[in-house]
């Protein structure tokens, strides 16, 4: 067995993960840019959760979404334990679902203590399918349809408001047992550097009320007796490296919460969001989630003390940093086609119809080949899917060993907004998804069928004739 702490990439010089005696502890799986259970096996075949990654694509098909639990189950319990160490008061950790919403995620984030925030009925519907506490969830999203809020109220679940339409909608509906229990959404105008359709904080964007209505806001709401505004949320983007930005954002929205004292309501919880950003390549450098907590939970603590207001319960909403760097996603290597004095394309089953971020944020991935973990990088090739579209390209500039047809490619750090995002694009088949752990997988996704493909179509009786 070898160990992928001693695999290069070999036009960087940087490592796949920490040397053995590293100070683990001290790092996060965001850092990494495999599986922290990934390694190399005898016959030279990446392994993750202990299962060579070429054999489950012979079990499995490709394209495969492979999840390491040990990865999962370590960042939600880093984002949680770090959250009680550093912060004085009450915290909940809740698993941003929109990264990958399916029952298994699902019910092992809420195995591990958290809470799951949801952005859609299909997500409420599924995290309660995975048998999450309906107070432990937490309804966002800028145009919730009447019959989502229905279905919220009924659930028993938290509403995040984040418009007047909903407040009023919500405000308007027969009056319950118990009040209906709201957070209000909040844009506290905060830049960060991140892609311009991930950033959500500052103040041209589609999300949350506008800090200048907060006083018609906070009227409006204290005289709602079948409302609980119960806390206040803002969120500031994703795939944020920064520090800064969040502790700017702690002191913004305990002057809100003080704010909203004065209107006689008593915000018991404030929701920072998420954002922590992961390491997709090898320049990537993001914070631990560790420093992350410490940062936040500090700030928070700090204003709290200054404005002498007592600590309210503490929520954050992290997802790609706590799914992203559980999974990899295992193609077959197809054709190829050289073009003299340009670039190498290498094409694989699958592309933007299971990752569409390449081609949707320009993102930027890296890969290696599973059944050659030690070949020498031999050359620098793109790697295209294989969709009707020239900008169906997962990476531009992959270096890798010499590849044939037939051997198994994998990207790493796919866990985010990949399976999420897939499409049946060209009428490709949604891939299959197995959780790893211990040398055992289990199928937590079937892969589609053409038969699914057409489940929903409906043919005209009048034309039920016209093809021969």
């Amino acid at each position: 067995m070898v160990s992928t702490y001693s695999v290069e990439v070999q036009n960087s010089g940087r490592q796949y993960l920490p040397a053995p005696g590293d100070a683990a502890a001290t790092r996060s799986p965001n850092q990494f840019l495999l599986p922290l259970t990934a390694q190399v096996n005898g016959q030279d075949h990446l392994e993750v959760g202990g299962c060579d990654v070429t054999e489950l694509v012979q079990q499995f098909g490709s394209p495969l979404y492979v999840v390491d639990e040990e990865t999962l189950r370590t960042t939600c319990r880093q984002y949680r334990d770090a959250f009680k160490q550093y912060y004085p008061g009450e915290s909940q950790v809740l698993y941003a679902s929109k990264a990958w919403s399916c029952l298994a995620i699902c019910a092992i984030a809420a195995s591990e203590g958290l809470g799951i925030d949801v952005v859609s009925g299909g997500e409420l519907y599924t995290a309660l399918q995975a048998r999450v506490s309906p107070d432990k969830l937490y309804f966002h999203g800028n145009n919730k349809s009447v019959a989502e809020l229905e279905f919220a109220v009924e659930s028993g679940c938290n509403i995040v408001v984040d418009n007047w339409l909903e407040l009023q909608t919500l405000a308007g509906m027969p009056a319950k047992e118990t009040p209906i229990r709201i957070l209000l959404r909040l844009t506290p105008g905060i830049e960060c550097h991140t892609h311009e359709y991930i950033r959500t904080g500052h103040l041209d964007s589609k999300f949350g009320f506008d800090p200048n209505q907060l006083d018609e806001v906070f009227t409006f709401v204290s005289q709602q007796p079948t409302l609980n505004c119960a806390g206040l949320h803002a969120h500031i983007g994703s795939q944020i490296f920064e520090l800064q930005p969040h502790q700017d954002l702690a002191g913004v929205m305990v002057q809100w919460l003080t704010k909203a004292a004065g209107y006689g309501l008593s915000i018991q919880e404030l929701n920072i969001g998420g954002g922590l950003g992961i390491r997709y390549t090898e320049s990537d450098d993001p914070p631990s989630i560790d420093a992350w907590v410490k940062v936040i939970s500090e700030a928070i603590a700090a204003a709290c003390q200054a404005q002498n207001i007592a600590l309210p319960k503490l929520l954050s909403e992290p997802g790609r940093s706590l799914v992203g760097p559980t999974c990899i996603t295992a193609y077959t290597i197809g054709s190829q086609k050289t073009v003299p004095d340009i670039r190498t394309y290498v094409t694989v089953d699958g592309g933007m119809s299971d990752n569409p971020r390449p081609i949707t944020y320009q993102s930027v991935y890296r890969a290696v080949v599973a059944n050659k973990m030690s070949a020498a990088m031999s050359e620098t090739v793109a790697i295209a899917g294989k969709h009707c579209e020239s900008g169906d390209i997962l990476i531009k500039e992959a270096s890798l060993p010499q590849t044939e047809p037939g051997d198994t490619l994998v990207v790493m750090g796919t866990g985010a907004y990949n399976y999420s995002m897939a499409s049946n694009y060209n009428r490709l088949p949604r891939p299959a998804a197995v959780l790893v752990r211990a040398g055992e997988a289990n199928l937590i996704l079937q892969r589609e069928t053409y038969q699914d493909l057409i489940r929903q179509d409906r043919l005209p009786e009048r034309l039920s004739g016209l093809t021969a």
